[in-house]
């Protein structure tokens, strides 16, 4: 029986016999938690958990039943949402809304890259539009104080509109 494994630096060896991998296994090249295919199998297992080597290895075995290599980390909608909202309030010259939903989508990836059980990308996203909706927001802020204290009739009249 041939088997495939993963490696410590990602790289798929094999396949080798069990002669093989029982030499790795005394070398401490591989261990019980190592991912392995045995040809014939629809699915990656781990070393510990096939019974032809569990004589090789004292200790209990991992408790994660099997492993799908190269899964693919999905980014976080939020973190991008976040990132075209911040860049929008910039683009645009339309500031707001845009600034406020690029803060508010971006603390929530922040959170939810923080403490998701599977990893996620869009952290670097989230930050860039944070930063980018932020700077938008208080500069916005930052001209409407000038505005006011530059013309402070403009306040007085639209105050007596009402």
């Amino acid at each position: 029986m041939n088997y495939k494994i993963i490696g410590t630096d990602g790289k798929t060896y094999g396949p080798a016999g069990a002669e093989q991998i029982r030499q790795w296994l005394a070398q401490g090249r591989v261990d019980t938690r190592t991912a392995v295919f045995v040809d014939g199998a629809s699915e990656w297992t781990f070393i510990g958990l096939l019974p032809e080597f569990t004589k090789e290895k004292s200790g209990s075995p991992p408790v994660i039943a099997s492993l799908k290599p190269g899964a693919v980390q999905k980014t976080n909608g939020f973190a991008t949402a976040g990132f075209v909202c911040g860049l929008l309030s910039w683009v645009c010259c339309c500031g707001c809304p845009f600034n406020i939903l690029g803060l508010i989508f971006s603390i929530v990836a922040l959170v939810q890259i923080g403490s998701a059980v599977e990893k996620q990308e869009g952290r670097g996203l989230a930050i860039a539009g944070l930063i980018c909706s932020a700077v938008s927001l208080l500069l916005s802020m930052g001209l409407g104080i000038v505005d006011l204290a530059l013309r402070p009739h403009n306040i007085m009249w639209r105050l007596n509109q009402f």
